[in-house]
């Protein structure tokens, strides 16, 4: 999936599986960084139980550099 994919995907909210191609990695990665450390992802995270979501537009604005801390 490209960043202008996730900018037209009409989610609100992100799974690890969507984004996981983009960033090159497994998104049981991602899962377990959000549950472990979520402050080292560098984006938003919202963990519920087992589950991960990522704001979507946190989650570009981080990628195009424009997420301020």
């Amino acid at each position: 999936m490209t960043l202008d994919q996730i900018k037209s995907c009409p989610k609100n909210m992100l799974l690890a599986t969507d984004i996981a191609k983009y960033l090159e990695c497994d998104p049981n990665l991602i899962r377990w960084q959000a549950h472990h450390e979520p402050e080292a992802l560098g984006f938003p995270v919202v963990v519920m139980g087992s589950r991960v979501k990522i704001p979507k537009e946190s989650f570009i604005k981080f990628m195009e550099g424009r997420l301020t801390p």
